[in-house]
């Protein structure tokens, strides 16, 4: 047997990524193999689940990704796994829309046939965290709750009190986690801040799984073994060379993004346009999303990089920028600090715009692109602080009846985050697309 399970919650700013990273440590600490995933299309909260399982963690999107392949996804994961954790996203029901849990936790834990265990922020309350606990269970259908988790319990005695309420509730609980300044994450304008620069303090992680049950959450959510469902191995034939940039500027990408470029003959090649002069030698070229107005100065100062970027761009192949990807490859990027020159790919410029632009979407792409004909029907993502300055004058798509993005030739640059593991025929287009391009 093995065990899997949705850890919620019934808000936001609950505690869920510190939760779930405490079990991961206690879990992997046991010798467990301990598959972690995320809720939702949030790129920060895996690199904390990752650090915690010792093993990367996997996005689990139902609107950007079919329920088929989400299916695929988290099988493929798991397969191989003693415990699979999922991260939930916002509060329990909360999905796009307020009228329906589509896209929820709820929704993911009914599709993937998860047990959900419920975090519960206990600061200032007692008797009441049973009352939340119930109302939660009882208000969707097929949502099966397995027990509670309590955090910021102050003390014993308040723990105490909160698990008589639950038991008289009919209402397992598994324990706590105690206050502790040492689990504080700190965060800025798109979330929590990655692992790789502010990681948790692995012994505080597992100072506080000392209040858990684990044995009884692990025998509650216990299930069979999913089918074996390993890694492809890559399609035959010839290979191309992609290089992805990655770095402390830009590291937003989806691992089960990246597997499809590789299973469809893609090799990748990790460079940092921080640190590097030059982009290796390669077919194509894709730049993610991330922290660019962070390390603008930098970017911006590594005028050989810069040159590079905008050289593969002239050569015809093809080129892939994501979010902050598009920000680097515009004329200049203005932040409060100042405005710093960029490759000068994109003609306009982006600044800083102080307000957030967030949500799915779904458009159709306007030109023929590396990735997709004119009039594909795409779904993506938007979470971004910035703005293009300007009507577009070659946009990728639509946005909400507004022109967004560039698209031109070889070079495909937007704020919307795509997932290439939505579709075999995105990374497919790409791989050719590079091919095409050799001389």
């Amino acid at each position: 047997m093995t065990a899997r399970f949705l850890l919620a919650a019934p808000h936001s700013g609950s505690g869920k990524t510190t939760v779930t990273s405490v079990v991961l440590a206690a879990l992997h600490a046991r010798g467990l193999k301990v598959q972690p995933f995320k809720a939702g299309p949030d790129y920060l909260d895996p690199t904390h689940l990752s650090r915690a399982a010792g093993r990367a963690a996997r996005n689990l999107d139902s609107f950007l990704l079919p329920e088929e392949r989400l299916r695929e996804v988290f099988a493929r994961a798991a397969w191989d796994a003693d415990v699979s954790v999922v991260e939930g996203v916002m509060g329990l029901y909360d999905g796009r829309d307020p009228l329906s849990d589509e896209h929820s936790s709820a929704h993911l834990s009914r599709t993937l046939d998860l047990p959900v265990v419920l975090l519960i922020d206990a600061g200032g309350m007692a008797r009441t965290v049973a009352a939340v606990a119930g109302g939660l269970r009882d208000y969707g259908q097929g949502v099966r709750l397995a027990g509670v988790i309590l955090n910021r319990v102050g003390s014993a005695r308040h723990a105490e009190l909160c698990g008589a309420a639950l038991e008289q509730a009919g209402i397992r609980c598994f324990g706590h986690v105690p206050k502790m300044e040492a689990l504080h994450l700190p965060s800025r304008h798109l979330g929590l801040l990655a692992a790789q620069t502010h990681p948790h303090d692995r012994d505080a992680l597992l100072r506080a799984a000392g209040t858990l049950d684990l044995d009884a959450l692990l025998a509650v959510t216990a299930a069979p073994p999913l089918p074996a469902r390993a890694p492809g191995t890559g399609r035959s034939g010839p290979r191309v060379r992609i290089a992805l940039a990655r770095d402390e500027a830009f590291s937003f990408y989806y691992e089960d993004a990246l597997d499809a470029l590789q299973e469809a003959g893609a090799d990748l090649v990790p460079f940092s346009p921080l640190l590097d002069d030059r982009v290796p030698d390669a077919d194509g070229l894709l730049i993610g999303g991330g922290y660019p107005e962070a390390h603008a100065a930098a970017l911006s100062a590594n005028h050989a990089m810069r040159e590079s970027v905008a050289d593969f761009c002239r050569s015809g192949r093809p080129v892939i920028a994501e979010c902050g990807g598009l920000m680097y490859l515009s004329h200049a990027l203005e932040t409060q600090d100042g405005t710093y020159p960029m490759c000068g790919v994109v003609p306009e410029r982006t600044r800083m715009a102080g307000r957030l632009t967030l949500g799915y979407r779904e458009v159709t792409s306007l030109q023929d692109t590396p990735l997709a004909p004119a009039g594909t029907p795409l779904r993506a993502h938007e979470f971004h602080y910035s703005v293009l300055d300007g009507t577009p004058a070659h946009p990728a798509y639509h946005v909400q009846g507004v022109p967004e993005g560039y698209a031109r030739g070889n070079v495909l640059a937007s704020y919307l985050h795509l997932h290439l593991s939505a579709d075999p025929a995105l990374p497919a287009r790409l791989v050719r697309a590079c091919l095409d391009a050799r001389p």
